[in-house]
């Protein structure tokens, strides 16, 4: 694999890293979050949403369905409130495997490669366009006869043909398991300052993301039955009490859905 880091293309995971408040970034992420902001202020909100989404379905999953067991593909960079440190908190004994291809994500990958000593974490270098390789090399740390949450958080769009990225899913859940879930979300086109703010950034030459329409996300749980409340903004998927005014409905959307 070559592991050099280009510097001179902003890149998504980097970008996200910055605006979440991380440190694993360079001046061209910097400036492309920055001109990404000034188009659409949302974004960082946005982001803050996803990365909540993503914590509150992991613990729903280790908590109410009691699954053990946690694919996150297109991992990105770490943060804070990762996959495993979620789920371990609600139960130590939970095994996740960590899928992403870029350089600098597989540089800090020691940095997710943790674990409570009951359970497991391990880093598969693969491509989202190659599920058998992801499959496969998350059979040596995940028990495929036991339900597994496949996590989608933010990664479809990076797949622009709408019928590869359903079929890129649907090989994915093809190889779990029944009672195995999909936490998925996505940015959507729901907003016409994100939608050019996203234009922009595609022309840097950086990978474009495609903002599909809600029931294009909506598309992904083909076939899954769905967890309440559905397909809805990710901010107000099974949102935590706050005392505050209601937050306006987040330009992503997302859910769960089980596999039967």
């Amino acid at each position: 694999m070559d592991t050099s880091i280009d510097t001179s293309v902003p890149h998504s995971a980097r970008i996200w890293n910055y605006w979440l408040g991380g440190k694993d970034n360079f001046p061209v992420d910097q400036q492309a979050g920055d001109e990404y902001v000034q188009v659409f202020p949302d974004i960082i909100d946005l982001a803050r949403h996803s990365r909540a989404f993503l914590a509150r379905a992991i613990r729903y999953l280790a908590e109410v369905e009691g699954i053990r067991q946690f694919l996150d593909v297109g991992t990105g960079l770490p943060t804070v409130d990762n996959t495993h440190e979620v789920a371990q908190r609600v139960a130590p004994d939970s095994r996740i495997v960590y899928v992403d291809n870029d350089p600098l994500v597989l540089v800090h990958a020691r940095a997710l490669l943790t674990s409570t000593p009951d359970g497991a974490t391990d880093y598969v270098d693969a491509d989202l366009y190659d599920p058998p390789t992801i499959l496969r090399g998350a059979a040596t740390t995940l028990n495929f006869s036991e339900p597994i949450a496949l996590i989608l958080n933010g990664i479809m769009g990076h797949v622009t043909d709408d019928a590869t990225a359903q079929d890129l899913v649907r090989r994915l859940l093809a190889g779990l398991p029944s009672g195995s879930f999909l936490a998925l979300n996505d940015g959507t086109d729901t907003d016409e300052a994100f939608a050019e703010a996203q234009e922009g950034y595609d022309e840097t030459g950086a990978i474009p993301y495609r903002l599909r329409r809600p029931d294009q996300v909506a598309d992904f749980f083909d076939g899954l039955v769905m967890v309440e409340p559905g397909i809805v903004p990710v901010n107000r998927w099974r949102p935590e009490p706050n005392p505050f005014e209601p937050t306006p409905d987040a330009h992503a959307y997302g859910g769960v859905g089980r596999k039967d």
